[in-house]
């Protein structure tokens, strides 16, 4: 009876309408820390310190707050499965009109909207298991972006000068030639398009160098149209 009484109170009514569910209140503060600190913890732990992107952590943690509350907000455990998936669908092809979204930030685009999916819908699981889970993708994050289970290898284009040394045989001297005006360790590189008008050649070459961050300079070709 006590029990009851208790659970009345709660959820204070005006008009027929819930003015306040203290038990709801508390559930939506819980989750949303949990999200909050999950979310942080990958963005500013472990995507930051190698890209170096401001832009990209303000938009992940937005994004992540925005989906978590939306779908909480709309009773996620209630919502059917091709809902569900529509909006995370709607919210996982989100594309910047301003520049391309590099792999990286695009797989970490994912994998936040995924984590704050579950973490809104999943109000049926114990505090327990939503730990577990979120802990889980922590830990999957931490593993492949260290150099525990995958070796990095950095890579960049280069627009080189000369032509002459791109044949197969000269494959050395024109590694030797890269490294003394990169001062780069090179492991291997890929010849792509040639000109001969110019004589130029678009070059990838791939390195190791812990002590340098990847950043999605290394994949930028030429310059966005707002410098242009």
């Amino acid at each position: 009876m006590d029990a009851m009484n208790e659970s009345a109170l709660s959820v204070v009514t005006f008009m027929n309408m819930p003015l306040i569910d203290v038990q709801g209140i508390l559930e939506l503060i819980t989750r949303f820390f949990i999200n909050m600190v999950v979310i942080g913890s990958i963005v500013r732990c472990f995507y930051y310190p190698k890209s170096r992107r401001r832009d990209y952590l303000f938009a992940f943690m937005l994004l992540s707050v925005s989906i978590f509350l939306l779908i909480y907000l709309m009773e996620g455990s209630k919502m059917k499965i091709g809902a569900a998936l529509g909006l995370f669908a709607i919210f996982g092809i989100i594309r910047y009109r301003t520049e391309a979204i590099p792999i990286r930030e695009m797989t970490y685009l994912f994998y936040l909207v995924s984590l704050s999916v579950i973490n809104g819908m999943a109000t049926k699981l114990s505090l327990a298991e939503l730990l577990l889970s979120n802990g889980l993708f922590i830990a999957v994050a931490w593993m492949f972006e260290s150099n525990r289970l995958v070796h990095h290898v950095c890579s960049k284009y280069i627009r080189y000068d000369n032509v002459s040394l791109i044949l197969p045989e000269k494959r050395a001297e024109l590694i030797a030639d890269l490294e003394r005006r990169t001062g780069l360790k090179i492991i291997r590189l890929d010849v792509g398009s040639v000109d001969f008008l110019k004589d130029s050649v678009l070059i990838r070459i791939y390195y190791d160098e812990p002590g340098i961050a990847a950043n999605t300079m290394e994949e930028v070709t030429k310059l966005p149209k707002t410098y242009e």
